[in-house]
């Protein structure tokens, strides 16, 4: 079952060179989650460091509001994922606080997510698997991201 999930997430390549293009540019990006995903944050905010060298933090969502909000405008490219996870309802609301200052995140979601899908033009689906696994399969976009980006 994971093999065929890892899969389905490799086979949005060519959207994830799409959204690729629009961040290459940039200089910083601000890469969030919470509860099981904040560790994938920080992986994935270290990998988009070592291939792009473009400065990127991986940030605790439920700490937006003690410094990093300040950050977040329609200029500040972001990353959030954002799963059916227990914390689920704690990372809508840090999305809504982003999206309120004018931020645009790429979503890493899962699919047939449509609530979450319906905040963001610009989102990854992932399939949804158990807790413990799930990192490893939101990690693979951002991967993928810091790949195209170079």
């Amino acid at each position: 079952d994971l093999p065929d999930n890892i899969k389905q997430v490799l086979d949005q390549d060519e959207k994830v060179s799409q959204l690729a293009e629009g961040l290459y540019q940039k200089k910083s990006l601000l890469v969030m989650g919470r509860g099981y995903s904040y560790a994938t944050c920080l992986e994935g905010a270290l990998k988009i460091k070592e291939l792009t060298y473009m400065h990127s933090e991986g940030i605790l969502a439920g700490e937006l509001k003690y410094g990093p909000l300040a950050l977040v405008d329609d200029a500040m490219p972001m990353i959030l994922v954002i799963t059916r996870d227990p914390v689920y309802t704690k990372c809508m609301n840090s999305l809504l606080q982003v999206t309120a200052r004018g931020g645009q995140p790429i979503l890493i979601c899962e699919q047939n997510d449509e609530e979450t899908k319906a905040m963001s033009p610009n989102f990854l689906e992932i399939p949804h698997t158990v807790d413990c696994l799930q990192g490893i399969l939101s990690v693979i976009p951002m991967q993928m991201l810091s790949y195209h980006m170079a």
